[in-house]
């Protein structure tokens, strides 16, 4: 590992060890509201830290892992302040195994791609020229906040399930292990197939083998379908809180119409042969492409 790339991972440890503190402080501070106001206010707080390391080292990729190392943190603190009494331990400890799961896979897989403050997100860099002196206003409100806001919506089903929720544990819940198992794996195939593709191939050719074979974006799918999965544990546990239906959804949406049409772009602009391929392969859910005669 380079000096620049171990100075950059010691500065992005610094930056979410000071955020959990303030949060924690925050959360202290605020002891004896609701549990759900409480985790929304220490979220923003510390995204806003996270977002002053970026702003002191011109790097908006230091907000990168915080959308899997924060769920976990807020699931905890939920299952450690449950508001009704009789609340599934089974439930309590399955969803956060699967949670924490999900996290550390997902922020290994991001660990081990990045480059350090020497390279920032393509998107950002995107940013940076198309909003000039803005650009950090927009970083804030775009790139940290609206990012946050959004995975604490998906986050609202882990209430019911390891605060609020006194169902006993049952099919319901068995089916939501079966989801969001799957998602994990789907998610993990995806991103190793293409982490080999980018080692052994050159920067213009196109995975098309694989989970890839089928969708343009398995990973995004299986991203999306772990939020889905959690959702199922949120109505296992109270189907009153069916609501939070608001997060999986807007994740969805999120990956849908912002997430793929982005990276789609991106490919247009970079493979003669991506065109085709949208034309033949689904954008999210996989399916035989068409005319595979699959």
């Amino acid at each position: 590992m380079s000096a620049s790339r171990s100075r950059s991972i010691a500065v992005c440890v610094v930056a979410y060890v000071v955020a959990a503190a303030v949060a924690i402080a925050i959360a202290w501070r605020l002891g004896g509201h609701h549990p759900l106001f409480v985790a929304a206010v220490a979220d923003v707080v510390a995204t806003i830290v996270v977002f002053g390391f970026s702003f002191a080292f011109d790097n908006s990729s230091l907000y990168d892992p915080y959308w899997s190392v924060a769920p976990p943190a807020i699931g905890l603190y939920w299952a450690l302040e449950p508001v009704a009494p009789g609340v599934s331990s089974t439930r309590q400890v399955v969803v956060l195994l699967l949670v924490g799961l999900w996290a550390g896979r997902l922020t290994w897989n991001w660990l081990r791609g990045w480059q350090g403050l020497v390279h920032e997100d393509w998107r950002y860099v995107d940013f940076r020229a198309t909003s000039g002196r803005a650009y950090w206003l927009v970083s804030f409100l775009g790139i940290h906040f609206f990012p946050t806001v959004i995975v604490f919506l998906g986050c609202l089903s882990l209430f019911p399930a390891l605060s609020a929720g006194t169902r006993p544990f049952g099919a319901l819940d068995g089916l939501a292990i079966i989801v969001t198992a799957a998602a994990v794996a789907i998610e993990a195939t995806a991103d190793e197939q293409l982490r080999r593709f980018r080692r052994s191939t050159g920067p213009a050719r196109t995975l098309a083998t694989g989970l890839w074979a089928w969708s343009r974006h398995p990973n995004y799918f299986g991203e999306t379908l772990f939020w889905w999965g959690l959702y199922l544990f949120g109505l296992a546990a109270d189907p009153g809180w069916w609501w939070t239906v608001v997060g999986p959804l807007a994740i969805t949406l999120m990956f849908v119409f912002v997430s793929v049409p982005m990276l789609d772009r991106r490919m247009l602009a970079r493979r003669p042969d991506y065109a085709a391929r949208m034309r033949r392969v689904s954008g999210l859910v996989p399916f035989p492409p068409r005319g595979s005669g699959v």
